[in-house]
Order: C-alpha cells, then sequence, then structure tokens
C-alpha cells in the first residue's frame, strides 16, 4: 500500500509540476478563451457518446480529438489549461467522472484532459513529431487512469485479477481504441490547412 501511494504521490507531483511549468508564460487573450470555450464544450459533448463494453469500461466517441488538435493547430499550452478546465467540468457534467474521493480529482480528473496538450509538444510540422506527441499524451493519459483504478476502484477487481492487473485491463480495454482512432484521424487531418484557416480566422 505505501509503494502504490508512493507511486501516485510521485506520478501526481511530477505531472502537475512539469505542466504547470509549460503553461508559466501564458497570457490568455480574449480569442483564446473564445476557442478555448468552444473545445471544451465539443470535449464535454463527444464525453457524454459513450459506447459499453464487456469489461464494464466504455469508448468514448472522439472525445481526445479536440484537445488534441487544438494543441497541434493552435497552441499546446492553450490545450493543456483547457484540459484542466475539461477535467473540472467532468465532474458536474459527466457522470462516469464523478470523483469517489477528492483525491482523485488530482491523480485523474486534472491529468487526463490536460495531457492531451502534450500532443503538439513536438510540433506539427512532421507526421513524426505528431505520432510522437500523440504517443507521450495518449500514455499519459493511460497512467493516470490505471493508477486512478488501482487507487479508488480497487474494491471493483475482478477475481484472482488484483488491482493492477484490474485496472490495467479495464482503461486499455477502454483507452486503446479511442487512442488508436484518434492517432490515426491526427495522422490524415490536413493539420495544416486547418491551422492556417483558424489563423486567418482568429487573425482576421
Amino acid at each position: 500500500m505505501i509503494k502504490t501511494l508512493t507511486i501516485v504521490i510521485v506520478f501526481t507531483l511530477a505531472y502537475q509540476l512539469c505542466t504547470i511549468w509549460q503553461c508559466r508564460k501564458v497570457r490568455l487573450q480574449v480569442k483564446d478563451l473564445a476557442v478555448g470555450g468552444i473545445i471544451c464544450a465539443l470535449t464535454i459533448i463527444l464525453s457524454t457518446i459513450m459506447i459499453p463494453l464487456p469489461t464494464g469500461a466504455t469508448i468514448n466517441l472522439g472525445s481526445m480529438i479536440p484537445l488534441m488538435l487544438l494543441a497541434l493547430v493552435y497552441d499546446e499550452k492553450i490545450a493543456m489549461i483547457c484540459g484542466w478546465i475539461c477535467g473540472i467540468l467532468a465532474m458536474f457534467l459527466l457522470p462516469n467522472w464523478r470523483p469517489v474521493h477528492w483525491a482523485q480529482v488530482f491523480v485523474e480528473h486534472l491529468v487526463c484532459f490536460s495531457c492531451l496538450g502534450y500532443t503538439g509538444i513536438f510540433g506539427s510540422s512532421k507526421r513524426r513529431d505528431i505520432l510522437l506527441g500523440a504517443i507521450l499524451a495518449v500514455t499519459i493519459k493511460f497512467l493516470g487512469h490505471l493508477i486512478s483504478g488501482v487507487v479508488f476502484f480497487s474494491q471493483n477487481a475482478w477475481e484472482g485479477w488484483g488491482a493492477w492487473g484490474y485496472s490495467f485491463m479495464y482503461n486499455l480495454s477502454s483507452n486503446l481504441p479511442e487512442s488508436i482512432a484518434s492517432v490515426v484521424l491526427l495522422l490524415v487531418l490536413p493539420l495544416k490547412n486547418i491551422k492556417n484557416t483558424i489563423k486567418r480566422r482568429v487573425n482576421g
């Protein structure tokens, strides 16, 4: 139990401090608030469309795409901040995101949306950079869900699986299909054209 708590504390502090440092120089403008508001709304709406799985988990229909796109075609730091806001809104608007403990907010809620901003951490000019950023983002998201499942939902573990095995398979069944679909979509979208269009609309 002590080892698990250590992992939780190290992961949570490392992620939150790193993300705060990434966003330290952000100065929000009116256009950022407008774009961010639209992205938050789309993320929450898509998160309500759920496909149930035999494991008890659900697959959300494209809920990761808005924040990942924002990171690639607008600003990854704005995407991280929007992710924090989505994590807070999820507590009130999404029934499957209700925290069972206050610490879950920091371990999962503020991680599993804001981490999608890391999709744009390597840039968007090359597919390799997009792929690396997307893999980093979905990996952090999975780890947030995994650790949260071990700490806060271990009582739901299937017989013989244990907390880690249960949380791993439960969250893998929901995160892997959506992550693969989201990454593939990002790689085929004309991001450069989308980015130029957004710049013209926002700055024009």
